[in-house]
């Protein structure tokens, strides 16, 4: 079984999730003592995929041609006209 800090596992979870498929276990310590114990779930899990097709036939749907983005960007732009900028 190998082991893993927890600052490791934070910064470099893609390495411990690939380790976690290949072992099954992993011991997660700190300061050099165990705190726990990872292990790997047997069910596959799907994700749905964000798909830009059905987002843009969602956003054609719901606000037409407009285009959203527009008055977000005039509205930021009036409520920072009192800011001096650089």
């Amino acid at each position: 079984m190998k082991s893993i800090t927890i600052r490791d596992l934070r910064h470099r979870w893609p390495q411990a999730e690939s380790w976690l498929q290949e072992e099954g276990e992993l011991l997660v310590t700190r300061d050099s003592k165990p705190v726990a114990k990872l292990t790997k779930i047997n069910e596959q899990v799907s994700r749905k995929r964000f798909s830009a097709k059905k987002q843009a036939t969602w956003r054609k749907a719901v606000f037409g041609d407009l285009q959203p983005q527009a008055w977000v960007g005039e509205a930021l732009t009036q409520s920072r006209a009192d800011r001096d900028l650089l």
